[in-house]
């Protein structure tokens, strides 16, 4: 019996929903918004959410510009020179975001946490040679042990939608076992780093 060349139907509309679901763009947002509403900073936390739709829309307004001008075949930046013009774009951008931040003074976990970020898209750059780093991995790793300061059963749980956007990234045939290794690597450093940050902070 043939193996089919391509995922079923239903599979493949269930791994599109989680990748969507799992996106950098929803995930880290998410776990950040959800951490500072747990500590009761509700006005913070609002202020957070509307910075990163700001952050978000950006991101989308370069992806279609890319498209209109004939560079990118489509907004998801696919090819290797697409996510290449993305990962500058976004290493730059979190940066702006961090330096933001911090001059601000609106919060200095923040601007840690985008500093973070900014360092996994740059690890993204730096290992292109030799994988196509899952930043869906590291994203959603770095949350997830965002979320493990909030309660240790949420943590778990985005943890196992982890590793259900791992499923997804390879029934959509987007990354290979190592780049989701790479990814994961990558993200829980970030998470490490953050909680090393914060435990400091609170010494």
């Amino acid at each position: 019996m043939r193996t089919p060349q391509y995922p079923a139907p239903m599979n493949h509309t269930l791994a599109r929903a989680v990748s969507l679901s799992g996106h950098p763009m929803v995930v880290l947002p998410s776990a950040a918004m959800a951490l500072t509403a747990a500590r009761g900073q509700y006005r913070i936390a609002l202020w957070m959410g509307l910075g990163f739709t700001a952050f978000a829309a950006a991101v989308m307004a370069y992806s279609n510009w890319q498209v209109r001008r004939g560079r990118w075949s489509h907004v998801d930046a696919s090819g290797k020179s697409e996510r290449r013009s993305l990962n500058r774009f976004l290493f730059a951008a979190l940066l702006a975001a961090a330096a933001c931040a911090a001059w601000s003074g609106f919060s200095a976990e923040l601007t840690l946490g985008l500093c973070l970020s900014a360092a996994m898209v740059a690890t993204a750059m730096l290992t292109s040679r030799w994988c196509k780093l899952s930043l869906h991995m590291a994203f959603a790793v770095f949350a997830a042990l965002l979320l493990m300061g909030a309660s240790l059963w949420v943590g778990v749980a985005a943890l196992c939608f982890a590793g259900a956007v791992a499923w997804s990234r390879l029934v959509l045939r987007r990354h290979v076992p190592r780049d989701l290794v790479a990814g994961t690597v990558a993200g829980a450093f970030a998470g490490i780093v953050f909680a090393l940050a914060a435990v400091a902070g609170a010494g």
